[in-house]
Formats: structure tokens, C-alpha cells, sequence
């Protein structure tokens, strides 16, 4: 996995965020989603290096990166933090302004990137999501019961973390395992990359955390930028899979135009896991959004 490519850990105050960096061309930031790590686009990452600088981190509180105690406010795994992270290690690595692409949380780690820092974003592409406030304030019972974390995990702790720690090895397996797709389509290696990383102490907690984070101040913060009328201006990209709860629960196109200027997308034949499901759609998707002149 990764050939080619060289691992990095930068500090962003007290957070050391872990990632890899490859290939040249234009800057291309990948961020990844629950319960994973970077290790998502390993089937990605070597065909995109061909036309771009690849980053791909792991964020705050997940894979290597660092796993602060939350805080009170949960704040400091708000996505506006998590985002800053992300802006600082494009900017140690020496790119003031790049392309970004986020999957599942990195998905929502991006939309705050580019609400908070909207000079640094040439354009955005968002995997199987809709956006967060949009999505807990049309929750119904179909959404619920598969998305059944999304409130599990908010509970107060140490209640999710300890049930997670109990066996994180079967909480990787079954929350992956369970959806369209079967674990069937996931490559062993990386497996067991997730499930080494949601074992390491803390990890369950920032699991924790970054989606109670989402029920409180990321709403606040996503409640605020509608009161004052503030939208993605960047053109986006917004891909989901056919057979996923996205697809089922909400119309993707029509939440994002309500948040975002220019939006463009559709659904691929696969499930939530794009990058693992679909990687070659993916890439000619990636490859030509990006590419295609504003």
C-alpha cells in the first residue's frame, strides 16, 4: 500500500496529525471517515500520485494522529478544529491552496474546512454525505435505525467507550461488515490497519467524541453560517452510493445547493464505502472534476 509515498506527523499546537504525501502535481487532500483511518484510499492513492501531490491524513483523534481527552464543550473535536489541523499541514507541507476530497466524517471536516478557510479550497468533493445539520434535523426512523451510532456514540461516557473497547476488533468488523457492500469488500490489511488503530488507548473516546462534537457544536456552528447567509462558493462535487442510507434518506443534490453555489454529482453503483467499493470509478470521477476548468 502507499508505494512510493512518505509518512509524515506535524504539529499543530499540542495535536500531531499523522499522514502520508506522495506524487506531484496539484495538491489533492484526502480525508477519511468513521471508524477508519487513511488507509481508506490505499486503492486510490498510487494512480492519483500520477497526476497529484497526494495527502492523506489521519484526522484528529483517529489512526495515528493524536487523541486528546475531549472537553467539556467537546470543542476541541468540533470540525472547525478538526479543520484547522488539516489547513496547517497543507501549510507546513507547503501548500497554501489545494483541491479536497472527504469521506464520511472527513466529509464534514471538509465542508468546515471551506466555510472556515475558504481561500485554501480550489474545489470540493464530498462522499456520501449530506450535511450534518440537514441530515440530525430530518432524522426518521429508517435513518435511525442505520445510522444507529450516530446516537449511540453521543451518549454521555464513558457508556460507548467502554462497550468499544470491550472488543474494538468487532466493533470495526461489524459496523463495516454490516452495510451493502460485506466486508467482502475490503482488503484484509487494511482491516486490520482499522481495527490496530481503534485499539490504541483513547481512541474510542475521540471516536466518541468527534460525533458528540457533531449533536452539539458543530450544529452551532453550521446554524450560525445559515443565519448569516455564508455558502461554499468553491465548485463541489458530491458523490454517494446507490445503495446507501444517503440515497434512501435524503436527496443529496438538493441539501448541498441549499449550502453551496456550484454543485454537480450523482450516485455511484455501490455502497457507503466509496473509496474501497468503487475505487476506479472514483478515480476517473476525481480526475475529472478536478481537472475540468471553472
Amino acid at each position: 500500500m502507499f508505494e512510493g509515498f512518505r509518512t509524515f506527523d506535524i504539529a499543530h499546537g499540542d495535536i500531531r496529525i499523522h499522514g502520508r504525501i506522495g506524487g506531484s502535481g496539484p495538491p489533492l487532500l484526502l480525508l477519511h471517515g468513521h471508524p477508519q483511518t487513511h488507509v481508506i484510499w490505499h486503492r486510490l492513492a498510487e494512480p492519483l500520485a500520477s497526476r497529484y501531490t497526494v495527502v492523506a491524513t489521519d484526522l484528529r483523534g483517529y489512526g495515528d494522529s493524536s487523541k486528546p481527552p475531549g472537553e467539556p464543550d467537546h470543542a476541541n473535536y468540533s470540525k472547525r478544529a478538526m479543520a484547522d489541523d488539516q489547513v496547517a499541514v497543507m501549510r507546513e507541507l507547503g501548500f497554501e491552496r489545494f483541491f479536497l476530497c472527504g469521506h464520511d466524517r472527513g466529509g464534514r471536516v471538509a465542508h468546515r474546512l471551506v466555510m472556515d478557510h475558504p481561500e485554501a479550497v480550489e474545489k470540493l468533493m464530498l462522499l456520501d454525505i449530506a450535511p450534518t445539520l440537514a441530515m440530525y434535523e430530518q432524522t426518521d426512523r429508517t435513518f435511525a435505525t442505520a445510522y444507529f451510532h450516530w446516537f449511540f456514540l453521543i451518549q454521555p461516557a464513558p457508556l460507548p467507550e467502554t462497550l468499544i473497547e470491550a472488543s474494538p476488533a468487532d466493533y470495526i468488523t461489524r459496523t463495516m461488515g454490516g452495510r451493502h457492500a460485506s466486508l467482502d469488500a475490503f482488503d484484509p490489511a487494511a482491516i486490520a490497519e482499522y481495527q490496530r488503530c481503534l485499539a490504541q488507548p483513547g481512541a474510542a473516546h475521540a471516536l466518541c467524541e468527534d460525533y458528540r462534537a457533531s449533536n452539539t457544536i458543530d450544529l452551532e456552528h453550521d446554524r450560525a453560517d445559515r443565519a448569516a447567509g455564508r455558502r461554499i462558493g468553491c465548485p463541489v462535487s458530491v458523490l454517494w452510493g446507490k445503495h446507501g442510507i444517503i440515497e434512501r434518506c435524503f436527496d443529496p443534490l438538493a441539501e448541498w445547493r441549499a449550502v453551496a453555489e456550484r454543485v454537480e454529482g450523482e450516485a455511484l453503483p455501490c455502497g457507503h464505502y466509496i473509496p474501497e467499493e468503487a475505487p476506479e470509478t472514483l478515480y476517473s470521477r476525481i480526475t475529472q472534476f478536478m481537472t475540468t476548468p471553472t
